[in-house]
């Protein structure tokens, strides 16, 4: 069974991938209840932490029935970098994780996130520094490479086990691919079977099906999936690849009514955790894939995702429930 640091996992875990403005408490929590193995944060800037931001600094609020929970940091700077590993410390997670891996451009031109895959020594130093900073077990999150031609994630990933990361996650991208076509998992299993490798190898990019999961085990041989979009707004996903992977057989999806009440439970955390006006806002990417399906839904959707107020959200969650509670989801 894998194991990062000495927190053991079970066989070919499934990690919920660190999300901005997705991987929140609240949506943590929903995941964790269907069976997420372990969580990551939403990125965090070293800039901001030592700035003490305050949209930097309330990500690191972490709860115990998360655990084995990961905060994730990036930026360039080693000195920023180390004072924020001091600060991420205090919250007391189970992993720091470095994205080397965010695509944006904004997180990109400063030669952080997926940026730093131009300058591979650098990326190396730094992993390097913070593993000598902290006592907490250090995870990477990273892509294939820069762009097609410079895809060498196979020395990469040795480099950084040399150095002392205990796990890596491996986006089956390109950073110049973004999110456009298929995830090549290829280069990711050739990372596991270096036989230098001794490190957890996770893949992630399209496990967006129990059958993708299974394929990611068993044909390319990796220790576990980082599950990203596929959860958005669907915490049932990790407990539904679980499930197959026992049965090979699949769960009925959630019910109307089941979907209602996470849909509740989600925006009243996020409103406890974060108060009225944002927890609203930034719930409301998740209103689509919770209620995916449902012949002539728009009206609804709208008003979940354009009212301002926590009891028209709500009340939009009664409506649903009312005139669709008998729909029958595929």
């Amino acid at each position: 069974m894998p194991k990062i640091g000495n927190i053991e996992l079970p066989d070919f875990p499934l990690l919920l991938a660190p999300m901005e403005d997705v991987s929140d408490p609240p949506f943590r929590a929903l995941c964790k209840e269907q069976g997420a193995d372990v969580v990551y944060t939403e990125f965090i800037s070293s800039e901001g932490l030592i700035r003490d931001a305050a949209k930097s600094v309330i990500k690191l609020d972490i709860y115990e029935k998360e655990r084995p929970v990961g905060i994730q940091i990036f930026g360039a700077e080693l000195d920023s970098m180390l004072q924020a590993v001091d600060i991420v410390e205090k919250s007391n997670p189970d992993i720091i994780d470095i994205n080397f891996g965010c695509p944006v451009k904004k997180v990109v031109c400063k030669n952080a996130g997926a940026g730093i895959l131009r300058d591979i020594p650098l990326m190396v130093k730094l992993t390097e520094e913070i593993v000598k900073r902290t006592k907490l077990p250090v995870t990477v999150k990273t892509r294939l490479g820069w762009d097609a031609n410079s895809i060498k994630i196979v020395e990469v990933a040795e480099r950084l086990q040399d150095v002392g990361t205990q796990a890596i996650s491996i986006h089956g991208r390109t950073r110049v691919q973004m999110y456009k076509g298929e995830a090549d998992w290829k280069p990711i299993a050739e990372v596991k079977n270096n036989p230098r490798m001794h490190i957890p190898v996770f893949g992630n990019g399209d496990v967006d099906t129990p059958e993708a999961a299974v394929k990611m085990r068993d044909e390319y041989g990796l220790d576990g999936a980082m599950i990203g979009r596929a959860s958005i707004g669907y915490p049932w996903f990790f407990k539904e690849v679980k499930h197959y992977f026992k049965t090979g057989t699949h769960l009925p999806p959630p019910t109307m009514e089941e979907r209602v009440e996470a849909a509740r439970r989600h925006l009243q955390m996020s409103i406890d955790w974060k108060g009225e006006k944002l927890g609203v806002f930034e719930t409301r990417r998740h209103y689509t894939n919770y209620f995916k399906g449902i012949p002539h839904f728009k009206e609804y959707r709208m008003k979940m995702v354009t009212s301002d107020e926590s009891a028209d959200v709500f009340a939009a969650f009664d409506e649903v429930l009312e005139k669709f509670g008998d729909f029958q989801f595929a």
